[in-house]
């Protein structure tokens, strides 16, 4: 008798906490965007562009890893990943933080996004980072390549990074962050596929083949 009290106990237990976990995997929002994907070869027209057009509810950035992932005809493959603390969110120009030229990227504009509103990278509000804003229907996010003066993406030669006073090497930019270190090589016709995972739940709940333009 003992033995059977104690086994309808832990299937009790067992029971509670499965529908525990039903109800945390239950809780994932539901998001949909369009996104874009451009590179003309030049820093002032390329970009990448997600576009909220509705939310099952307010989704704090900072709850959010985008991913991104491709593969040209040619083998070459790439990709990024967004998330709290990963290295690649945190675009800087080394040695010129102080002018600005260090935030979280994707930028987030229009609804769900608090204070200052800037265009460009001296003047961008820090409520714009990502992981600091709220997606919700009317939220955009947007990241172009940087390019300072003589140096930068498209400076001097379409398609490539010119080193200069702005920019070294090892610096890393709005779209380098999304889409990876050589997203340079992407051309129109290639595709994207961009995932974008509910950090609480687990649950992925956004996927999308983005064909690039140019």
């Amino acid at each position: 008798m003992l033995m059977l009290v104690v086994t309808i106990i832990i299937a009790a237990v067992v029971s509670a906490f499965a529908g525990g976990l039903t109800e945390t995997q239950k809780a994932a929002p539901q998001l949909t965007m369009d996104v874009a994907i451009v590179n003309t070869g030049h820093s002032g027209s390329s970009y990448i562009l997600f576009d909220v057009k509705g939310t099952s509810e307010p989704i704090p950035t900072k709850d959010l890893k985008i991913a991104t992932s491709w593969t040209k005809a040619s083998g070459e493959m790439g990709g990024g990943v967004c998330t709290v603390g990963e290295w690649n969110t945190n675009v800087a120009i080394p040695g010129h933080e102080e002018h600005g030229f260090k935030y979280n990227s994707p930028i987030g504009f229009g609804k769900g996004v608090q204070g200052k509103q800037g265009i460009n990278t001296t003047t961008y509000g820090t409520g714009q980072y990502f992981a600091n804003y709220t997606l919700v229907a009317g939220t955009t996010m947007k990241s172009s390549p940087a390019a300072y003066e003589m140096s930068g993406y498209g400076a001097t030669d379409s398609y490539k990074y010119a080193v200069g006073e702005y920019w070294k090497e090892t610096n890393i930019d709005g779209m380098m962050a999304i889409l990876g270190k050589e997203w340079s090589k992407l051309r129109a016709g290639d595709t994207v596929d961009v995932r974008v995972t509910h950090i609480p739940s687990g649950k992925v709940i956004f996927t999308k083949t983005v064909g690039v333009q140019g």
